[in-house]
């Protein structure tokens, strides 16, 4: 049985200085008060034009991202690929408008593509629709297409061509790509996309696929009807599963706006349908291809007991675990060592760009009960481990 407790497999790719510097780091972002002052701070000096940015790029950006563009994070892509550890690379610019801004959006997306198609490190690629299209129109969109009239059907009509060059290309490349979920009022329109592209370029294997948020009362049965629709049309389903990161405000909205959440009522219950989620991809496994996206050890563990229960190999083509870079390496690279498929979400992008990103990143470490303290806990216990060898 797999183990996630063995910290000398865990930071093997670390050096004495970068655990110090991780261990700093985690230290901070475990204050509330400290992550706070430095989200203030950080948008005064942008706002000043201090010179910032070497100080963000040797402590959370190292920690988090993987380089400012696709060529500066081969260097993080390789030194993961030494281990087995594969790269999903995660351009992470956030809140543009323009219709230039999401058309440059696009070719960049097709950049890591068509870097996968050459890059054995680099087996999918990922975008948000919010990247490459205004939230209103999404947002609009979700109540039905036919809601939409004049400047809204034709950016709606925009964002559908933008997901076509992704996925064309995508399928062109026989690079898998992972449309991401994001908040309820307008997940039924990325749904119906992602649905228009499965049936388009799914038919061979899995190209494109589908971000399913546990957290999230109904998806465990919106997956089993995709499930049963794949089959019925003869398309491959691909699913990353996790178990979603807008849950505050998703709860703050129904009670501002006076309908049911769709968040689950507990933890347990998020964890309970993740759990079936695993068990029904790999019930289904010869139309589902399945990422699981989580942190959680008890889950990864779990998927792994599966795969032995029914007899699927470590190494199974249409397995993926997930983490993000800087995160959760007692996970990726135990199970990169057992001989699991894993890949790190390596966010990249130009320092400021990429700042809510990470500012977001801070803030969920220092919310999510026990997440800094477990990273600490690691770190800590790999630290002694080399100061007793010495």
């Amino acid at each position: 049985m797999i183990s996630f407790d063995n910290t000398e497999i865990a930071f093997k790719s670390k050096s004495n200085r970068d655990l110090k510097r991780a261990y700093w780091l985690f230290k901070a972002v475990g204050s509330r008060t400290f992550v706070k002052f430095g989200k203030w701070a950080t948008n005064v000096a942008f706002k000043l034009r201090l010179p910032i940015n070497g100080m963000i790029k040797k402590t959370i950006f190292h920690q988090f991202c993987g380089g400012e563009s696709v060529e500066g994070s081969i260097a993080t892509s390789n030194a993961l690929g030494e281990h087995n550890v594969k790269t999903i690379l995660d351009y992470s610019i956030e809140g543009k408008t323009s219709d230039e801004d999401f058309d440059s959006t696009v070719a960049e997306i097709i950049e890591t593509i068509e870097t996968g198609k050459v890059n054995d490190n680099i087996p999918f690629a990922v975008f948000k629709m919010t990247g490459i299209c205004l939230f209103s129109i999404l947002e609009k969109a979700n109540a039905g297409i036919d809601q939409l009239k004049g400047d809204d059907l034709k950016k709606y009509e925009q964002l559908v061509s933008r997901v076509d060059q992704i996925c064309s290309a995508a399928h062109a490349c026989k690079v898998p790509v992972f449309i991401d979920a994001e908040e309820s009022w307008i997940q039924d329109t990325i749904d119906r996309i992602t649905k228009e592209m499965m049936l388009r370029y799914n038919k061979e294997s899995a190209i494109v696929y589908n971000t399913l948020q546990m957290y999230r009362h109904d998806r465990l049965a919106f997956f089993q009807e995709e499930i049963d629709s794949a089959k019925a049309d003869g398309h491959h389903y691909g699913v990353k599963i996790v178990r979603g990161a807008y849950m505050e405000k998703e709860r703050e909205r129904a009670e501002e706006k006076g309908y049911p959440s769709p968040i689950q009522p507990t933890k347990e219950a998020s964890d309970s349908d993740f759990n079936k989620s695993l068990r029904l991809s790999l019930d289904n496994l010869d139309i589902v291809d399945l990422c699981a996206g989580s942190h959680n050890e008890k889950s990864a563990m779990l998927l792994t007991e599966i795969m032995t229960e029914k007899n699927v190999p470590n190494n199974h083509a249409s397995i993926y675990f997930a983490q993000l870079l800087g995160m959760s390496d007692h996970i990726s690279f135990n199970l990169a060592n057992a001989g699991y498929n894993v890949a790190k979400y390596v966010p990249y992008g130009p320092v400021k760009e990429v700042m809510p990103y990470l500012l977001r990143r801070a803030d969920e470490n220092t919310s999510v009960a026990g997440q800094t303290s477990r990273e600490l806990s690691l770190i800590m216990k790999e630290r002694k481990r080399r100061k007793g060898k010495k």
